[in-house]
């Protein structure tokens, strides 16, 4: 069966949804309950489900909006239930994002920023250009800047965020990242995991991280 993807307003969540995402959350190591994605739901705007024959197969908060009048698509939690199918819906649910940033932001390049836990958050990101932090590459002042605003968008207070590293100090709680574990994580380009090296998930560390969709490849999705 395909994976058929639905973003929706988080207001549009029922309670029995809401129950579904935690469900699927308990699976993984992130564990988010109804409480927390509840609280996810007033805090984002929209809601990314993907499905196989009407089965939850992974979810994603987001928002749309311009910082500094950039476009940008900021995801918020997210998990991807472990299937082998599981980066195929990862791909869906990006997909959708995109597709909605070009309707919303049409012929401009467009940021999308989030959070990992893990290196296989990274596949996330395989549709974008310029990614940062990436290796072998120092990250200029305003793409510090552009860690630094994505900190201050998910509400991470400036003593917890290391601007040069672009990783979060956890509070003891798993942090409201994209939970996926990646299907192939050796075609992950080597080098992404060293960014992951001093991270504690236990504490509930995480890293900001960010990329461009251009244009031109977003038209494409239109």
């Amino acid at each position: 069966m395909a994976i058929e993807t639905e973003t929706k307003d988080c207001t549009a969540l029922g309670d029995a949804e809401l129950q579904e995402l935690a469900d699927l959350s308990a699976e993984g190591p992130s564990r988010y309950e109804v409480g927390l994605l509840s609280k996810a739901a007033e805090s984002w705007v929209l809601v990314t489900l993907a499905r196989e024959n009407g089965r939850l197969k992974g979810f994603s908060f987001s928002t749309l909006e311009r910082i500094g009048g950039t476009p940008s698509v900021i995801v918020g939690l997210a998990a991807i239930k472990r299937t082998a199918k599981r980066d195929t819906v990862l791909r869906a649910i990006v997909n959708d994002q995109l597709r909605r940033a070009v309707l919303a932001f049409p012929d401009e390049d467009v940021l999308v920023g989030t959070r990992f836990a893990t290196v296989s958050g990274y596949d996330a990101f395989k549709a974008l250009n310029d990614i940062v932090p990436r290796p072998d590459y120092t990250a200029t002042g305003e793409e510090r800047a552009w860690g630094r605003r994505l900190a201050k968008r998910f509400g991470i207070d400036s003593g917890r965020y290391d601007e040069h590293a672009f990783i979060v100090t956890g509070d003891d709680a798993y942090p409201e990242v994209l939970d996926h574990d990646s299907l192939k994580p050796e075609k992950i380009e080597p080098g992404f995991e060293v960014f992951f090296a001093s991270i504690d998930t236990v504490r509930g560390d995480a890293l900001i991280a960010f990329g461009w969709a251009m244009a031109d490849d977003l038209v494409k999705l239109a």
